[in-house]
């Protein structure tokens, strides 16, 4: 009895000196003020309590996640597309909390300061007089601790970016050409900065006190600095050859360096272009459609810019390459670590790195559709795209080291590392968590889809010599009918 006695004593003491630390203990950081938490675009973190990585899981929501999850302290926060619902799980338990809805789309993240968490709302259909964004569109404040409303901001256009929080206020690019700036604690509006361009999915990334951000129709398409302490533009910088992508594309900085990705359309697409680019096949259809005079698809090139933050001079622009248009989120976005630029094309359908001061292109990777900003921890670079897999590949030499199949088409927002638990969301509706071991532990089976052997060979047999020899033996099998049919007679 003594023992046992003995035992429960120093049972108790140890539950009374261990719990309060497990309790302390936070799993995400303590703000989420921007899109993807940092200005570079990586949202990696790692707990001062040394939290070992989550077990494989899924947070189940009720319609498509395209936002990013959002994890602050032991809480994860995700939205969803059609819906507008809004769930928060204990991500350490998988418990649900609660659950909210706002009035239209979520495509923001759920941004997270001093209690509050701040979401933008919206769909992406355009009203007759231009403005993009029908129903109800706005930011919705919700308590974080109970998921009640506190209050809601209506906009003339959407806010499929996700808003930022600085310096005491609440930014959120619209579709009705402006960023709205707003009391986080009342909703009440301070400014509205009218830019002239709609905003789509350019998330704003503020910077040394400005703003960044890229802008859609009316042509040129334009890039954007403002000065937050005066409300005023700073510069902007057109692309008129632009014709889709830059107001898809939330920005990535560093080293007074931001990066944005643009398509652009060419003046006219060779077939050996669209041949290399999307195959025989397509190459077929292009001249099918000029013999009868029919309007060709189109097959913008897509390019990566660079410009200085302070003057907004282009400091280096490269071209990711030519391919088919897609029809939503048609440009990729990028991400920013240890000195180098990584992002996916989903009109090339390949995985890039450059250097960030040079623009030289480091390494390349052909895959399928993909469109999310990539995350990155420890030499390792994780991208994951529309057919559900996860793809690692080593910073350096873009060796992939790992191969992972979740589901669904995954979120074109990206993922996100905490802990080395990898987690994104995915258009099945649900938020996949696994430890980054199990990724880069698997070679899970996938193959890209075949195509055309980028050569000069294979070119001229497939679109000059084939086409030739089929209707060679069109005529030749017609020709044989005839003499049977005469010889008959």
């Amino acid at each position: 009895m003594g023992k046992k006695l003995t035992y429960t004593f120093f049972t108790f003491i140890s539950i009374c000196l261990i719990f309060p630390a497990l309790t302390k203990a936070q799993f995400g950081p303590s703000d989420w003020t921007e899109y993807r938490l940092y200005d570079t675009n990586n949202p990696v973190f790692d707990s001062d309590d040394d939290i070992p990585p989550l077990p494989a899981q899924k947070f189940k929501t009720n319609d498509e996640i395209r936002s990013t999850p959002v994890v602050v302290g032991n809480r994860i926060f995700i939205g969803n597309h059609n819906t507008g619902d809004m769930f928060a799980y204990d991500i350490l338990t998988g418990e649900k909390l609660w659950t909210n809805q706002a009035p239209n789309w979520i495509h923001s993240e759920m941004i997270y300061k001093n209690g509050t968490l701040f979401v933008g709302f919206g769909n992406r259909f355009f009203q007759e007089n231009g403005i993009r964004g029908t129903e109800e569109s706005g930011i919705m404040a919700v308590d974080a601790e109970s998921g009640d409303e506190l209050w809601t901001y209506e906009t003339e256009g959407e806010v499929m970016p996700t808003p930022a929080y600085y310096d005491g206020s609440i930014y959120a690019a619209t579709g009705d050409q402006s960023v709205y700036q707003l009391d986080p604690g009342t909703g009440d509006l301070i400014d509205q900065i009218e830019l002239g361009s709609i905003f789509s999915m350019s998330s704003p990334n503020i910077y040394q006190d400005h703003l960044f951000i890229g802008g859609g129709a009316p042509s040129p398409y334009t890039f954007y600095s403002v000065d937050l302490r005066t409300n005023e533009t700073r510069w902007e910088t057109k692309i008129p050859d632009a014709t889709a992508g830059l107001d898809d594309v939330p920005p990535a900085i560093s080293n007074d360096t931001v990066v944005t990705t643009v398509l652009e359309t060419p003046d006219s697409l060779a077939l050996k272009d669209i041949y290399h680019s999307s195959g025989a096949m397509q190459a077929y259809k292009e001249i099918t459609k000029s013999l009868f005079g029919l309007e060709r698809s189109s097959h913008p090139e897509h390019f990566i810019y660079a410009l200085d933050t302070e003057t907004g001079e282009i400091k280096w622009r490269e071209s990711l390459g030519v391919g088919p248009l897609v029809k939503n989120n048609k440009s990729g976005a990028p991400m920013i670590y240890d000195g180098k630029v990584f992002v996916g094309s989903p009109i090339t359908q390949q995985f890039y790195a450059y250097d960030l001061d040079t623009g030289e292109r480091l390494w390349t990777e052909e895959n399928t559709v993909n469109k999310a900003p990539p995350v990155a921890k420890d030499n390792a670079v994780y991208f994951t795209n529309a057919e559900g897999f996860v793809h690692a590949y080593d910073t350096e030499t873009g060796e992939e080291v790992g191969r992972k199949e979740l589901g669904g088409t995954l979120a074109p927002s990206g993922p996100l590392i905490m802990n080395d638990t990898f987690i994104v969301g995915s258009q099945d509706s649900n938020v996949y968590a696994l430890p980054l071991s199990d990724i880069l532990s698997a070679n899970d089976s996938y193959q890209t889809e075949p195509t055309s052997k980028d050569s000069q060979t294979g070119f001229v047999f497939w679109i000059y010599i084939f086409p030739l020899i089929l209707v060679g033996a069109l005529i030749f099998a017609v020709v044989v009918s005839f003499k049977k049919w005469a010889l008959r007679r």
